[in-house]
């Protein structure tokens, strides 16, 4: 069965950062955060909270050399920091995004074929460093249609792309369904696909549209909890969503849309 995590950056909004930690630790959640040169390490250390994610680097992109170079060097310090934490996953993006999401070095339209190579030998380089390191980078998918404009590498095809074609254990996908269903859609078949590649690091899940918890929006989350239990996907799905209403209310839906619904075999009326 998967586990549940939280990102607690979007959610408490109105405590610190290291109180949102254990609200969701205490609530039964695993724990994300994004940015972590933004907070005091030893603070989040001492709430007891469990760290599933955070962001793999402070600054650099896939596309350049001089942007890949940066990216590495401050992915190394990314992996001391998750050390301090027990965080087992480093996400990453196409490129570094600023405090509004926006890209540091916005792309226009495709990227060519030098950008792929460079994305490829960077991710490769990222996953021998995660590796060496006992840790796993994740690559996200984004949208470019709402959140996003001008990332690279940001459809859920092109991210499945590359990290098929890295192929080290040490580099998997982040699959965020909320992005996907803006970019792309068939959410299912994207699950399917990626899980039968074995290349699925994390789940992050926020509905459509509004980007908040499970079940305010057009996306049939139960229906995605049944594809995985069906798959047996044994990873992190992970809420990276603003809550509606009320924080707790929004992880009570959200662990409500990706509880399993045991049916019962009993005999009602003549029908079994």
């Amino acid at each position: 069965m998967y586990t549940l995590a939280a990102c607690a950056e979007m959610l408490f909004l109105d405590q610190p950062i290291q109180e949102r930690a254990r609200l969701l630790h205490d609530l039964g959640f695993r724990v994300e955060i994004w940015d972590w040169t933004r907070h005091d390490l030893a603070a989040l250390a001492r709430t007891g909270a469990v760290f599933s994610s955070m962001t793999g680097y402070i600054r650099g992109s896939l596309t350049d050399e001089e942007g890949a170079a940066e990216l590495l060097r401050t992915a190394n310090e990314s992996v001391s920091a998750a050390q301090r934490l027990g965080c087992p996953r480093l996400n990453l993006h196409g490129t570094g995004l600023d405090e509004e999401g926006l890209p540091v070095r916005p792309v226009t339209g495709q990227p060519n074929g030098p950008m792929w190579i460079a994305a490829c030998r960077t991710l490769t380089r990222l996953a021998e460093l995660g590796e060496s390191a006992g840790l796993t980078f994740t690559l996200e998918n984004l949208n470019t249609a709402v959140d996003h404009p001008g990332v690279p590498f940001a459809k859920a095809a092109d991210t499945l792309a590359l990290v098929a074609a890295v192929d080290r254990p040490g580099l998997r996908m982040n699959l965020d369904l909320y992005h996907a269903q803006i970019g792309e859609g068939n959410l299912t078949a994207l699950l399917r696909q990626a899980h039968g590649l074995d290349l699925i690091g994390e789940i992050q899940v926020a509905d459509v549209p509004g980007r908040c918890e499970p079940g305010t929006g057009e996306i049939n989350y139960p229906a995605i909890a049944r594809a995985l239990t069906d798959l047996g996907y044994d990873g992190t799905v992970a809420m990276e969503a603003w809550a509606a209403e009320d924080s707790v209310l929004a992880l009570e839906r959200f662990r409500s849309a990706f509880t399993p619904v045991t049916v019962s075999t009993a005999t009602h009326g003549g029908f079994s």
